[in-house]
């Protein structure tokens, strides 16, 4: 069964573009069905992302948004309680 779907100028082109630069670099020729196919297979496997990206908000966090704040983390040696966020925020 083939179904058609409507995509804007802009996407079109795009798609057009990267079916060329594919055969540019590869020397081999790709149907843009082929490339969509292949988006679509990619994006199954990444589907978590994918409708996470269609949420309003990202609370909570995704598995990689959750990683890069770790990466981001270190230990300033000093102890901090409750009290003293409570102190910094609410003075």
């Amino acid at each position: 069964m083939t179904a058609a779907v409507k995509i804007d100028e802009e996407r079109k082109d795009r798609l057009e573009e990267l079916q060329a630069e594919v055969r540019l670099r590869t020397g081999t020729s790709v149907t843009q069905k082929e490339l969509l196919e292949r988006f679509i297979d990619e994006a199954y496997e990444s589907r978590e992302e994918i409708i996470d990206s269609f949420r309003e908000s990202t609370v909570p966090l995704s598995e990689s948004e959750k990683a890069a704040m770790r990466r981001g983390r270190f230990s300033s040696g000093v102890e901090t309680t409750e009290e003293d966020i409570d102190d910094t925020l609410y003075g």
